[in-house]
């Protein structure tokens, strides 16, 4: 990381825990300039302030997903840091990888472009192709241009805030029904969202549909057009005459 720019570091559930005397001292002095590393029990958590994060896997997923390169995507990140956004990269387990669960929280899949026939690499590696990239492309940055340009896009924390409130709700009604289907109903809603690039305002809509959905409906009377008051419920004390 530390050869690229790279300083933000977040660990999830760090297999040998943290600190870590044997990763210290293969970093080489690394750890020195790093400001810091964060520990968190849950990647939602490690992602909550991010705006845009790409999940690094090469083995095929069952989640419809934008796939892109390393080229690809280091040269939308900076873009969307040119904007003031905040993107991270997920990296999983050396031995497994990212679970489905961790990849359906990102916006996109990464994948290095390397010989079909023989796809792994290494953690470190990954990281390595990753940062190499991302310094590379750091006098090519350009505004991202869309149509959310202009948007506060929403960070991962106010994304998974609405996933929880509306699974909630679908466990309330029996939505996500039989359970054992429930965590691929879940993966498969969250994807959906995911890939709207939602804006901050838009994600704040959506809580408050779920909201007005499951309160009790008022109840309402006839509407009828009033001069220069425009439509508005009729009251038990109106003239209706």
């Amino acid at each position: 990381m530390l050869n690229f720019g790279l300083t933000d570091l977040r660990l999830v559930r760090p297999r040998d825990g943290w600190p870590n005397a044997y990763a210290v001292k293969a970093a080489s002095g690394a750890f020195d300039q790093i400001e810091t590393v964060r520990l968190f029990d849950r990647t939602e958590d490690a992602i909550a302030d991010l705006d845009r994060v790409y999940a690094t896997t090469a083995r095929r997923r069952d989640l419809i997903k934008p796939t892109v390169t390393p080229q690809t995507a280091m040269a939308e990140a900076r873009g969307l840091e040119e904007t003031g956004a905040r993107v991270g990269v997920l990296f999983g387990g050396e031995r497994s990888g990212l679970n489905n669960d961790d990849v359906t929280l990102a916006h996109s899949i990464l994948t290095v472009p390397v010989n079909p026939s023989f796809a792994s690499i290494n953690l470190a590696q990954a990281v390595l192709l990753l940062g190499y990239e991302y310094f590379r492309q750091t006098q090519n940055a350009e505004p991202r241009n869309d149509a959310t340009e202009g948007q506060e896009m929403a960070p991962t924390g106010e994304l998974v805030g609405f996933y929880e409130q509306l699974e909630r709700e679908l466990d309330t009604h029996n939505f996500l029904y039989p359970p054992e289907k429930r965590p691929a109903m879940v993966r498969n809603i969250r994807n959906l969202f995911q890939r709207a690039n939602l804006t901050l305002q838009e994600v704040r809509t959506l809580r408050g549909i779920v909201s007005a959905l499951v309160r009790p409906p008022r109840e309402r009377g006839p509407y009828k057009e009033r001069p220069g008051r425009g439509t508005d419920p009729i009251r038990e004390s109106d003239d209706v005459s």
